[in-house]
């Protein structure tokens, strides 16, 4: 590794001044206050001439204005400037790692962490744009085929809402259940972490909230199909199942963190992951969202909008750099709960959450719709599909927690799915349509149910109407 001496920071100048190509695609990092002492003023006058004048100063105007005698470097084969691309890019991240770390000795002893975190993050940040990013018409098939192999999609386990996601999750973006509380955003998250499993799949499963035990207790139920109830009597039948699908099914790694982490912690716990079972995680699930607080700065607990906005930017970062699905859940605020159609006010937090998240979904239920067997879902947010506003209907078992698909038979031959069917219920509307307001003459239903009225005080009454308006 290269001491960055005096003599090799020199040469960067005098290569540097030789190509004002190569001095124009490193100004973004360029900073006079990495090099030695005895050339950051030749440093500084350099970048300060370029930004006024647009061209390089001649090695003339440097000895005069600095006193510094630089050596004519245009006899430089061009194959040279790769290497000097790469050792300035690793100079500057260099010095500015070690500048930030002095630096930040006094806030440490004041107990300012954020600060440091912040200064260590933007050093080690710094890099070169060397990646020119997507020629849209050198190769459409290539392309497609990288989105599809590569970032996903990765099938949910619900065909209905695969449909609407053509296709499923995506890696490296952050999908988002929304819901009021009980409404069963756990149970989601943990449904997922089988279904996931299930295809040989990686999972890590956070819990901010509930306990590992708790957690994976319902996962047990959800694994073997014994119901909760029964769990602690089946303990031996309970044992068999799981370990007989462990075998066939990938990981599920059930880890509880207080609720106040940051997305540092989750991200230094999924490298030891890593180290520890030789694999990063496929899938990262987190329960949940809300009980997350950003890294670096802090924010009142009132104000939820740049709380939320900070840590949401902060996961799908996170995602992004390790390139697995993830999956969290988030509340829905006390407006939300006398409603069946959810929209993006109805979201705790409002609409920085809305704004990151690639797909959010919202979760709608009651008391009589578990009683059924239901859910229902509803798309709030979609990145990469025409699904905003559609709803699937979910079938719910109550004993093992499980969620799957609705049989076919449950399901309306409308192409949305049956989208209405709950909600219009809940609403308890009737509708009727012009051909039965021809048929239905009001005094001919009267008389029938005269004929059925057992009463002579009933029939009486109906006796004494005059007219069917008066109904």
């Amino acid at each position: 590794m290269a001491d960055y001496n005096y003599d090799i920071q020199k040469l960067y100048l005098e290569m540097f001044l030789a190509d004002a190509e190569t001095f124009v695609r490193c100004q973004n990092i360029f900073d006079s206050e990495n090099f030695d002492r005895r050339l950051k003023s030749t440093a500084d006058y350099l970048k300060t001439y370029v930004d006024k004048y647009k061209v390089m100063p001649e090695l003339r105007i440097i000895r005069a204005e600095t006193g510094l005698d630089l050596s004519d470097a245009t006899d430089v084969p061009k194959e040279n400037y790769d290497w000097l691309l790469d050792e300035f890019e690793r100079f500057s991240r260099h010095k500015a790692l070690e500048r930030a770390i002095l630096e930040s000795a006094d806030l440490l002893e004041k107990g300012e962490y954020g600060p440091v975190e912040a200064k260590i993050k933007a050093a080690v940040q710094i890099s070169l744009a060397k990646d020119m990013g997507t020629d849209y018409f050198a190769d459409p098939r290539a392309r497609l085929l990288m989105l599809k192999d590569n970032n996903g999609q990765l099938s949910t386990g619900w065909k209905a809402v695969d449909q609407k996601l053509y296709g499923g999750f995506n890696r490296g973006e952050l999908n988002i259940f929304c819901g009021g509380s009980g409404a069963g955003k756990s149970l989601f998250l943990q449904n997922l972490a089988v279904n996931f499993a299930s295809v040989g799949l990686n999972v890590l499963y956070v819990t901010l909230e509930l306990s590992e035990a708790l957690t994976s207790m319902r996962i047990d139920s959800m694994i073997t199909g014994i119901t909760t109830r029964e769990i602690f009597k089946s303990i031996d039948e309970v044992e068999l199942k799981v370990r007989v699908a462990g075998k066939r099914s990938g990981a599920i790694q059930v880890k509880y963190m207080p609720s106040g982490k940051n997305v540092n912690d989750l991200r230094a716990y999924v490298k030891e992951y890593s180290i520890r079972k030789g694999h990063t995680p496929d899938v990262i699930l987190i329960d949940y969202l809300d009980l997350l607080m950003p890294i670096s700065i802090k924010i009142s607990p009132e104000n939820l909008f740049i709380k939320d906005k900070y840590v949401s930017e902060e996961l799908r970062n996170f995602a992004m750099e390790i390139g697995a699905i993830t999956v969290t859940a988030s509340q829905l605020n006390r407006a939300a709960v006398e409603e069946v159609e959810f929209d993006h006010s109805h979201i705790s937090g409002g609409l920085s959450k809305i704004q990151t998240a690639d797909n959010v979904i919202g979760i709608f239920t009651s008391r009589a719709m578990r009683e059924r067997g239901r859910y229902q879902i509803q798309f709030m947010k979609t990145r990469s599909s025409s699904g905003v506003g559609q709803k699937v209907d979910l079938a719910f078992d109550p004993d093992t927690l499980r969620i799957t698909d609705c049989d076919e038979q449950d399901e309306d031959s409308n192409p949305t799915g049956g989208r209405n069917r709950i909600a219009e219920s809940i609403k308890n509307r009737t509708t009727v349509t012009p051909a039965q307001k021809t048929e239905a003459d009001p005094i001919r239903e009267m008389a029938k149910v005269r004929a059925n009225v057992g009463s002579s005080k009933l029939r009486e009454l109906l006796n004494n109407i005059e007219s069917p308006e008066d109904l």
